[in-house]
């Protein structure tokens, strides 16, 4: 069988190795809490919209789907930001960067609470 050498099938590929290497541990239960603590997307607070998993930072840039790095994110932001970085990004769309990083300190902190980390329940 022959492999396709399209842009998006090499991209493809590229994100299905990078996405084995990393053990991602977010599981549904955390996603529903996320979402709810959020109650819309972080990055431009749209509630209307269906929400998808973000990381915050890229997986393309060694991020992996985790409590301290997925948020809720429209579409149309996730398309935007792409792999870019977060900060940067947020400049650039001129939306609150500072509002984010507190709000996503303030949740990071109260879910890791909820929802300890395997290594921290063993203490």
């Amino acid at each position: 069988m022959a492999v396709s050498r399209s842009r998006t099938a090499v991209y493809a590929r590229r994100r299905k190795r990078r996405m084995a290497q990393h053990t991602h541990d977010l599981s549904d239960e955390q996603w529903a809490a996320l979402a709810a603590e959020w109650q819309g997307c972080a990055y431009c607070g749209a509630s209307d919209r269906p929400l998808q998993r973000d990381c915050v930072q890229p997986i393309s840039r060694g991020g992996r789907y985790t409590l301290a790095n997925v948020v809720p994110a429209c579409g149309s932001c996730n398309a935007s930001k792409s792999n870019d970085e977060v900060t940067s990004w947020l400049r650039r769309k001129q939306l609150d960067e500072r509002a984010f990083l507190l709000r996503h300190r303030e949740i990071g902190v109260a879910l890791a609470l909820r929802f300890p980390a395997p290594d921290a329940a063993s203490d």
